[in-house]
């Protein structure tokens, strides 16, 4: 039986994208100055959180000096800040920072995955790649059987999700957006996390406390 266990393993070995793979090895090897001391993790990143989760939160792809360094979703850069500050905020998480592998946040009724797993260069994976990661994303979100929220941070990962959902024909993509599916379940859109959304005042965090909010009211 699959598990999200092995899913992580699965994810962690893959070297399906020569130009991923490539991206965030050189990432890697060359580092940023800040962080020349540390040795970057420089592969694909797994899911993260709780496994009983009512609410997943789908991203994009890990950035190079973040989770492609220290080897957790939205972990060690300036998106995670901003998101698990406000995870914190809204009760899924045990503290408002996420540094490293090792620093004690733990999720509550939430999961953060994306439909890329790879670094990509200037933050933009091809459609393709999305499409060779999809398998990691399927499996996942079918073993986390009791999500009924899905929180979708950008267009690409809106995209990403409506094709394991089946979700057609798809409303565009818009910040507040609220889809409600046949199942049951729902999909709630945001802007990104990205400093370019978060540092001009896009996504403020009282906007993102919003679509949280409503994530907690849809689960009860």
């Amino acid at each position: 039986m699959d598990s999200l266990v092995a899913v992580q393993e699965d994810v962690i070995a893959c070297r399906a994208c020569p130009r991923l793979v490539a991206w965030r090895q050189q990432v890697g090897d060359e580092k940023r100055a800040s962080y020349r001391d540390q040795e970057y993790w420089a592969r694909p990143v797994p899911g993260f959180g709780d496994p009983a989760a009512k609410v997943v939160v789908v991203g994009l792809a890990p950035a190079a000096h973040g989770a492609n360094r220290t080897g957790r979703m939205f972990t060690g850069d300036r998106s995670g800040d901003f998101l698990y500050a406000a995870l914190y905020r809204a009760g899924f998480a045990n503290q408002p920072t996420s540094v490293g592998l090792n620093d004690g946040l733990v999720l509550d009724g939430a999961w953060i995955t994306s439909p890329v797993r790879c670094a990509p260069p200037a933050n933009k994976p091809t459609t393709d790649e999305r499409d060779q990661c999809r398998p990691f994303l399927d499996r996942e979100l079918r073993l986390l059987s009791e999500a009924s929220v899905f929180v979708v941070l950008g267009a690409f990962g809106y995209q990403g999700l409506a094709g394991y959902l089946g979700l057609r024909p798809r409303p565009p993509f818009a910040h507040g957006l609220e889809v409600p599916l046949d199942d049951g379940r729902t999909v709630l859109c945001s802007y990104h996390v990205s400093q370019q959304n978060t540092f001009t005042g896009r996504l403020t965090p009282v906007m993102f406390d919003q679509v949280l909010q409503r994530a907690r009211v849809l689960t009860g």
